[in-house]
């Protein structure tokens, strides 16, 4: 168990521990005998880091469906969020026995998980949910960002989204919606009278939203110019600035007053208001050094800091943004994961911040990402070593 341990708090800690860590890790929970809570959380939130063990974890996954298995919830929820998070349609078994009867259980709380698999095959378990009257938040807004994840892919659920619009969750509702496009094009009355206050459901946060979502499911952009340069322009900038910064060059006309808002003492503002200056004008020099200035080498992780969302418009910035570079890769470079989020996030969160700095590198300066060196090898007992014993995964892997 001490070895478990180690290859857990390893592959917690580090973005590229030693192969065996994840090795005994999957074995342990394949073996739900000599797992442990940690270890279970660690696999499912691993992703493609294990995806060389994919068919031991199917298959331990399969005998825990058959006909005379006893395993938990538990045990089926952690095998079927390993697959999930690598994409791999055998998860789908699963996720149709966890759904079965009732409201969509706690695994459906982890959409950054679920969205590597096609809308397509997960839209027949999570619709029944969203047809239910809403009584639990936190599994209310997750299918809802489940379904801004796939964007059009969710166009089947546009009557159960609308349905949203007269629950607390309107605001994930209406960003659902927009994200769907053209094909929501039926809520377009709605999404207006929330845009301008007239719907009764309508709060302080709805209308640039829904003003937002109005002109993606119409194509007319006129009440969201409106609606979010009336923000920008009244001090309440942060929160007009990203729905800006979509319509681009058709909000020419804010673009003074978006640049005023570089030197807002906010962060998030001098972030939004770069990308949005730069989408709406194409001059990436001003709003550059905004950016990189954000991108701090020593970020734990913190939300509080536009950390994340700097170097990713960065990357959208593509070559003008050649300073960043070195920067980004000292940051990639890193051995350790970012600390602040809590365990059970903890792989999801930098492994989703390592994808964002590498496809800005990429989008920057091809190549650049490949150039960052390895980290020392670490002086662990490899599960595949005598000290450790039989290595039950290498029948798998030959």
């Amino acid at each position: 168990m001490r070895r478990l341990d180690a290859a857990t708090e390893a592959v917690l800690r580090y973005r590229r521990p030693e192969p065996w860590c994840w090795e005994l890790v999957v074995q342990a929970v394949c073996d739900d005998m000599h797992s442990t809570w940690d270890a279970d959380h660690a696999l499912l939130q691993a992703g493609p880091a294990v995806s060389a063990y994919a068919d031991p974890i199917a298959a331990s996954l399969k005998s825990r469906l058959g006909l005379f298995a006893r395993a938990s919830a538990h045990e089926v929820e952690t095998l079927t969020l390993a697959l999930a998070g690598m994409g791999d349609l055998r998860a789908l078994p699963g996720l149709r026995s966890l759904a079965q009867g009732g409201p969509l259980p706690y695994g459906f709380r982890r959409p950054r998980i679920l969205a590597a698999l096609p809308a397509s095959e997960l839209l027949p378990l999570v619709l029944p949910d969203l047809r239910r009257d809403p009584v639990d938040y936190h599994a209310s807004t997750a299918v809802l960002e489940l379904l801004a994840a796939w964007g059009p892919d969710a166009a089947p659920a546009v009557p159960e989204v609308v349905r949203h619009l007269d629950t607390p969750y309107a605001y994930d509702a209406l960003r659902v919606l927009g994200g769907i496009g053209a094909p929501a094009v039926s809520a377009a009355d709605r999404l207006a009278a929330f845009a301008t206050g007239r719907d009764p459901h309508s709060g302080r946060h709805h209308p640039r939203r829904a003003a937002w979502s109005h002109w993606r499911v119409t194509g007319d952009p006129t009440l969201a110019l409106d609606v979010c340069g009336v923000a920008v322009r009244s001090g309440t900038g942060a929160h007009g600035l990203p729905f800006l910064a979509d319509l681009g060059p058709l909000a020419a006309a804010h673009a003074d007053t978006v640049r005023a808002l570089l030197q807002s003492p906010g962060a998030w503002t001098r972030v939004a208001a770069a990308h949005a200056y730069w989408r709406i004008t194409g001059d990436a020099e001003p709003a550059v050094p905004v950016l990189l200035a954000e991108v701090d080498p020593d970020w734990a992780g913190r939300p509080a800091m536009p950390v994340r969302e700097a170097v990713h418009r960065l990357g959208e910035i593509g070559a003008p943004a050649a300073t960043a570079v070195p920067r980004l890769v000292r940051i990639l470079a890193q051995e350790e994961r970012l600390s602040h989020p809590y365990e059970r996030e903890r792989i999801l969160v930098d492994a989703a911040y390592v994808r964002t700095l590498t496809e800005a590198l990429e989008r920057i300066a091809p190549g650049a990402a490949g150039s960052v060196p390895a980290p020392p090898s670490k002086e662990l007992v490899p599960v595949s070593s005598p000290a450790a014993g039989p290595g039950f995964l290498r029948r798998w892997l030959r």
